[in-house]
């Protein structure tokens, strides 16, 4: 199987995947089950988080992670993502975690692969595997998902980290709330509003960064404006619920959608949510590679 989306998996799968990650955490440590496989890292777009985690993960599995380094690449001569498949294929890996900047791409390499492809972000279309690490995060420090109520707060049109986690957090039975600039809100993502609005009387507040790289014009925000308008302050939190947590999936713009105090405050999550994209990258390697 690919895990292309969040819709490529049943709620049984879900359940399993939170499961065996939450596991993960708590037992620490590596394992050679997986020893002797290969999983490919194929990247066209800049990570740290993502890339890193996967390495790590399937490291930890007894896998060996291999990174192909698409700026030395053929790909800089000309090569077609197809033929970079075709070629990646032909060497038998075990894997393909790909990340590219055009929606769909992922899912048209996967149909070029004997090995289950794993999408770690395809253009502005889905991120599966960060919104499982989200809920990861949310379920182990609230005990349950189902009756949360999620603002997610930023560059909404461009961010696929929304659409997955909207998708898996609704599922999973949590109010989803969207806010933004109404020029950074999709018109097939309704319900986005203004960020005092979604975040009042919110369990967890998710902050976006800007993708200014995908803007066809710029924003035209002078610096702190953005902060004041539409970022997270520490007056805006005190609106979300008393207990509310803070989650980001990073990069981030220290203040731009985000102030320093908010970024480091006691109930960010933001640190944990990065180590747990170790423990779900694992669970989901395992549940790949395993099939």
């Amino acid at each position: 199987m690919d895990l292309l989306s969040i819709d490529s998996l049943t709620d049984e799968q879900i359940d399993g995947l939170l499961e065996t990650a939450d596991l993960f955490t708590r037992r620490g440590g590596g394992s050679t089950r997986y020893a002797g496989r290969i999983v490919f890292n194929l990247f066209y777009e800049n990570s740290t988080r993502t890339l890193m985690s996967f390495a790590a993960a399937a490291a930890r599995l007894g896998a060996v992670p291999l990174t192909l380094p698409v700026e030395q690449s053929s790909i800089k001569k000309g090569e077609t993502l197809a033929d970079t498949a075709r070629t990646l294929n032909a060497m038998g890996p075990d894997a393909l975690v790909m990340r590219h900047g055009e929606d769909g791409s992922v899912a048209e390499v996967a149909q070029l692969m004997d090995c289950p492809v794993l999408n770690a972000g395809d253009g502005t279309n889905e991120h599966p595997t960060q919104a499982l690490l989200d809920a990861l995060t949310l379920r182990q420090h609230f005990g349950r998902i189902e009756g949360l109520t999620v603002a997610i707060c930023g560059d909404i049109r461009h961010s696929r980290v929304a659409r997955s986690n909207r998708k898996l957090l609704e599922r999973l039975g949590a109010t989803v709330r969207l806010a933004g600039p109404p020029p950074l809100l999709p018109d097939d993502l309704p319900g986005g509003g203004a960020i005092d609005e979604a975040v009042r009387g919110a369990d967890a507040v998710m902050m976006l960064r800007i993708q200014r790289e995908r803007l066809a014009e710029e924003l035209g925000d002078s610096p702190g404006e953005y902060l004041a308008s539409y970022g997270l302050t520490v007056e805006r939190l005190a609106q979300a619920a008393p207990h509310a947590v803070v989650l980001h999936p990073g990069p981030m713009n220290r203040g731009v959608e985000i102030a320093d105090e908010i970024a480091d405050h006691p109930r960010s999550l933001i640190l944990r949510q990065v180590a747990n994209g170790v423990a779900m990258r694992m669970a989901v390697l395992d549940l790949l590679l395993s099939a």
